[in-house]
């Protein structure tokens, strides 16, 4: 029997649902559908473990093949389905389960998986006929569900840790013990806060891995010192929304830019961020800027419509990330950040970056 969360069912909604439209419909920042672009679907490729399936058309039956096998099925049966199991996950409230009739009918043409395999980020890869330019691409898309928990952007991990100096410090061994013993809801930023109230200074080292620095100084050089700042406001404040934060730190323009003409630095910047790690960039791999899923982000909303985030509507794209996206606080004990330790007679504290959908 397949289980699987919200998430995971929605990959196989979201296959059912384009089946079914033979379209979709491009998004724009604020989720709304763009009613006058739209992708016509020619074939939608899907990898599992060992099965690869192509699905195409011939008027209103839905083609698969697998191998060669051949399965013949009515578009109105996918439509059905569709619609059957969104249904089903609007109304969910356990964490994982099964469907049974979901289940049964993808088992009626051999495939027994929810989800396509993890080698990349593309969850699905679908040939679309570009309207504007004639062409018909193949392209790779990450499917993100709104019907469930919101998702990570960018995952936590040892790796996304940024690592700071505790400059004009002078903390006794007791007021050390007694930061790093605060156990409060927020205690990140009460520790951070008790390190402000003894006169400390929290100044940006570098981050904890060198590759996860390379990333992001290929993207801009800039971008290791802008993220600890955005890293500091986050933990020091109520603000978590990805704009907002940026904002804050605009304001205060740490790199010194020349703002007279209201070039929006640091906006660009962290949007150029966010649209390569959607499409591609790790923290521990490293990144040349080749992309993964090629053709953007596939939305499923909470009313069951897919809306596509593409590149070649890069703007869209980019305001999406940065309207959705927010600053989440991970573990601190097992990604080991917000608690100071000493090295070489100089004291340190680490704070840890994740970014997850609203």
């Amino acid at each position: 029997m397949i289980t699987g969360n919200k998430g995971e069912w929605s990959e196989i909604y979201t296959l059912l649902k384009i089946l079914a439209d033979k379209e979709i419909y491009a998004g724009d920042g604020d989720l709304n559908k763009i009613e006058d672009l739209i992708f016509p679907v020619i074939r939608i490729l899907r990898y599992e473990t060992n099965l690869n399936f192509e699905f195409s058309y011939d008027n209103d039956i839905v083609v698969i093949k697998n191998e060669k096998e051949v399965f013949r099925i009515t578009t109105k049966t996918f439509q059905e389905q569709a619609q059957n199991l969104l249904s089903i996950l609007q109304s969910k409230t356990e964490r994982t389960f099964s469907i049974i009739e979901t289940e049964k009918f993808l088992n009626s043409f051999n495939s027994h998986s929810i989800k396509a395999k993890s080698t990349t980020k593309s969850d699905i890869r679908i040939v679309i006929h570009d309207q504007r330019t004639g062409t018909t691409p193949e392209l790779g898309f990450s499917i993100k569900s709104r019907l469930g928990s919101p998702s990570t952007l960018l995952n936590a991990g040892k790796t996304t840790n940024f690592i700071y100096k505790i400059d004009n410090s002078s903390f006794s061994i007791e007021e050390i013990s007694q930061i790093n013993a605060i156990n409060s809801k927020r205690k990140i930023q009460d520790r951070i806060e008790r390190i402000y109230k003894l006169k400390g200074v929290l100044k940006f080292v570098k981050t904890e891995s060198e590759i996860f620095s390379n990333n992001l100084t290929l993207i801009d050089t800039a971008l290791p010192l802008i993220l600890s700042e955005i890293l500091l406001s986050f933990y020091s404040s109520n603000n978590t929304k990805t704009s907002d934060l940026v904002s804050s730190v605009a304001s205060m323009n740490p790199i010194q830019y020349n703002i007279e003409n209201n070039h929006p630095f640091y906006e660009y910047k962290i949007k150029r961020l966010l649209t390569d790690v959607a499409l591609g960039m790790m923290p521990s791999k490293v990144w040349t800027g080749a992309v993964d899923a090629t053709g953007g982000y596939l939305i499923v909303k909470e009313n069951g419509d897919v809306l596509c985030y593409h590149i070649y509507n890069r703007n869209d794209f980019e305001n999406y990330l940065y309207k959705h996206t927010k600053l989440d606080t991970a573990s601190s004990t097992r990604h080991e950040f917000g608690t100071i330790y000493e090295q070489d007679g100089q004291l340190f504290f680490k704070l840890n970056l994740q970014i997850r959908f609203l």
